[in-house]
């Protein structure tokens, strides 16, 4: 079985291609951090930062082309795929990714900011309740 969890924050913003009839794709670095710690003897143990490039195709990519944002926190659930190719210089270059499958957004949204209309500057997106009940 191939599956990757995944909770962490987006590092730039999404590059978003599109590509024959109105398919796209999506891709993002994601930082996930473990906590520091510790040990019982004094040894300060450092928080370790890992950064993982995500892949998202058609409508999760659309998704993310208007909502995901450099620094929202992100649950990705998909499939690592590995893969290599030969860069300008003919040196062959190794890249792993993750395929996501499942995406759900954890950053909280913020008040939208009203224009001079009186409209609201951001279409509204219903948050789902389970995002809200989640352990972690």
């Amino acid at each position: 079985m191939n599956k990757v969890l995944l909770i962490g924050n987006v590092g730039k913003e999404p590059e978003v291609r599109y590509y024959e009839q109105d398919q796209a794709v999506a891709s993002f670095p994601l930082a996930t951090t473990e906590r520091g710690y510790t040990l019982q003897n004094g040894t300060q143990v450092p928080d370790r930062t890992d950064w993982h490039n995500i892949v998202l195709y058609r409508g999760l990519a659309k998704v993310a082309e208007k909502y995901i944002h450099k620094g929202d926190k992100l649950y990705i659930e998909g499939r690592i795929r590995y893969r290599s190719y030969d860069d300008q210089k003919g040196m062959r270059r190794y890249v792993t990714e993750i395929l996501a499958e499942n995406m759900e957004m954890l950053t909280p949204k913020q008040t939208a900011v009203s224009s001079p209309a009186g409209q609201s500057a951001e279409p509204s997106v219903q948050q789902d309740k389970t995002t809200q009940d989640l352990p972690f």
